[in-house]
């Protein structure tokens, strides 16, 4: 039997199907409020002892050091002792010198690539985990390597993938007698990649499971009773009714992503050198050492020059992923 179906009640026809089932968008029952009314008034007195002490708390953990860094990357400083004002020279050098042009590109493939990765990988297991028996004890193993600091799996990882490692150990039964140096300056990067999928993946799967979750069983009872294919459920139940939870998922990574040290730090130092080869240089691996680690005279204007950058990349980019994922939220 075809059916005609363009729009279950759970797409956009349901913003606007009178049935008390419906779902309600905040932005409409905001505007049946008349101005001035006793709630809002009521919210006004709340506004400064509820927010008045965050709003401090923020100002002097967040604002004030922003500020103060801001402050040192346009000097010319070695931690101690007088600062020297440069203006923007800290920002021409970073921008002149190769490595660092290197560590952000690196820094946007995680941000992209690997999240592009870690959510469709996401994605397609929670769709294949929704119905699951079970579900509840998979979606705790799969949170599970949430719970373990990042340098915890630079290390295995360098034990896994090193010359005597497991990788290896499994392949020398198949007859590889010469098996690739998984640890080469060229391969750690890719192998950084893979890992960050594997460790992340179950984090976000676990985020949207909850988003899917919530869903009313009616919309998918409406989905069948039309005649709705799973793509047609897929396009007008799950994926309106889970957007919000997508964009806060994808401003968690943006965040994340960028401020991805420790286990380029550690997985890249399990080849030996200690530092990690430049080809896995992240934009904060890149701060770290101008400002702590190998060179004699450290320069932390330079340094906080890259942080800066950093800084107003997530904030560009937040503000960016707010506006394109921006729609009313739906209450259901």
């Amino acid at each position: 039997m075809s059916v005609g179906l363009k729009e279950p009640r759970a797409g956009k026809a349901a913003l606007q199907n009178p049935d008390s089932r419906k779902p309600v968008t905040r932005k409409a029952s905001a505007q049946g409020r008349q101005p001035g009314s006793s709630i809002d008034v009521q919210r006004k007195k709340l506004l400064v002892p509820f927010v008045g002490p965050a709003f401090v708390l923020y100002t002097v953990l967040f604002i004030v050091p922003a500020l103060g860094a801001v402050w040192i990357s346009l000097h010319k400083w070695a931690g101690s002792g007088p600062m020297k004002f440069v203006g923007l020279d800290n920002y021409g050098r970073i921008f002149r010198d190769p490595l660092f042009l290197s560590s952000f590109g690196n820094t946007l493939l995680l941000l992209f690539v690997v999240g592009a990765a870690i959510f469709i990988l996401a994605f397609a297991m929670t769709l294949v985990l929704r119905d699951m028996a079970g579900k509840k004890v998979v979606r705790n193993v799969i949170f599970f390597p949430h719970l373990i600091n990042a340098l915890v799996f630079g290390v295995l990882a360098g034990f896994i993938f090193n010359p005597g490692g497991m990788v290896n150990s499994l392949l020398a039964p198949l007859g590889v007698t010469d098996p690739p140096k998984w640890l080469a300056q060229d391969n750690i990067f890719p192998l950084i990649m893979v890992t960050l999928v594997c460790t992340t993946t179950g984090y976000f799967t676990t985020i949207l499971m909850a988003g899917v979750d919530r869903i009313p069983p009616y919309y998918y009872e409406d989905c069948a009773l039309a005649g709705a294919t799973a793509f047609q459920r897929l396009r007008y139940v799950i994926l309106p009714l889970t957007w919000d939870v997508f964009g806060t998922c994808a401003v968690l990574w943006t965040i994340s992503s960028v401020k991805i040290f420790e286990i380029v730090w550690v997985f890249g130092g399990s080849s030996g050198a200690g530092v990690p080869p430049t080809q896995s240089w992240t934009a904060a691996v890149y701060t770290y050492v101008n400002a702590f680690s190998g060179q004699s005279t450290p320069a932390y204007g330079a340094a906080t020059a890259s942080a800066v950058l950093s800084l107003a990349l997530i904030s560009v980019l937040v503000v960016l992923l707010r506006r394109a994922m921006r729609r009313d939220a739906v209450e259901f």
